[in-house]
């Protein structure tokens, strides 16, 4: 596990040159281990030192070349970019680089773009949404797993001034109140939505919605919710509608957190699987999208493909 970010940056680079994907879905913990570390408040139209630093040797170096340069890089914030063990670091330069990239896009911690085919007569809304609710939790509790925990948050630590968390003691409630309002901004969204596809995109494995998959389940049956792409933990994992642990009702979900910032779950041996959640461990998708169908394939970190499946819109 030496250099597994720059053997999937390889493979997908690789893979870009023949495929030339339109976009890269981002589903965050983008900087190892506490995001930019910067604390939060650097004004939006400036880039720090810091944040250029580790944007251009994280970022900018490591997913390049033809097929990849230019691309929009659609994010979302983990649990790791709030601080990991904190709130207060650079969050809101990842939000703010926005404006200063040609390809990185995370303008909110929750938004949604329309993708446009206008020559294969289909198009896709696909949601963006933050759900570190899960990793919010009471700060006395679990320092090593709590954003919003005592013992690694300094004292007074706020991200008021931008829009975040207050303090430490209202930190849980933040993050609860933010994931409310996404779902009802999500609900109010989707179903009006008149896109062929409808694909959302989160931090937190799937299912972990807060309602033992419920939510998930909902938006697929109700609203029409095509495939959730996720990340969190640290491999490749393709959730089928038919396995025993997918309860979001025929909702298809990939968990892709296999990019190899830091270390996998468990050993990338593929001799080895006997604690693999999924199908790899490092690695990434590939999505296929026209009108009719959307194929899902598991790449491997070196560019093999694993597994794949086949979606019809909604």
């Amino acid at each position: 596990d030496d250099q597994p970010q720059q053997l999937v940056a390889k493979a997908m680079s690789e893979r870009a040159r023949w495929k030339d994907p339109s976009f890269i879905l981002n589903v965050g913990d983008n900087f190892y281990w506490g995001g930019i570390e910067k604390t939060c408040g650097t004004p939006m139209d400036e880039i720090s030192y810091t944040a250029h630093h580790q944007f251009d040797h994280i970022f900018e170096r490591m997913y390049s070349g033809q097929g990849l340069d230019g691309k929009p890089w659609l994010s979302v914030l983990g649990n790791h970019d709030w601080g990991g063990r904190q709130f207060n670091n650079g969050w809101d330069q990842q939000i703010a680089y926005t404006w200063a990239s040609n390809r990185w896009v995370l303008p909110a911690p929750y938004w949604m773009v329309r993708v446009e085919y206008p020559l294969q007569l289909f198009n896709a809304d696909i949601y963006f949404l933050d759900s570190n609710f899960n990793d919010a939790k009471d700060p006395p509790l679990d320092p090593e797993h709590n954003i919003c925990g005592s013992a690694h948050n300094p004292p007074g630590a706020t991200c008021a001034a931008i829009g975040g968390p207050e303090s430490i003691e209202t930190c849980p409630q933040y993050f609860q109140d933010l994931w409310t309002e996404q779902k009802a901004w999500m609900e109010k969204t989707i179903a009006v939505s008149d896109a062929t596809w409808q694909i959302a995109v989160t931090h937190f494995p799937c299912g972990e919605d807060g309602e033992n998959q419920q939510w998930y389940k909902k938006l697929h049956q109700q609203y029409g919710l095509d495939l959730l792409v996720t990340g969190h933990r640290h491999d490749q994992e393709m959730w089928l509608p038919d396995m025993a642990k997918n309860h979001m009702g025929g909702l298809t979900c990939i968990v892709t957190g296999g990019g190899g910032g830091i270390t996998s779950e468990a050993t990338p041996n593929d001799h080895d699987t006997k604690d693999w959640y999924g199908e790899a461990e490092y690695g990434f998708y590939d999505l296929t999208i026209n009108k009719y169908m959307m194929k899902v394939e598991s790449i491997n970190w070196n560019g093999k493909v694993v597994k794949d499946t086949w979606i019809h819109p909604q």
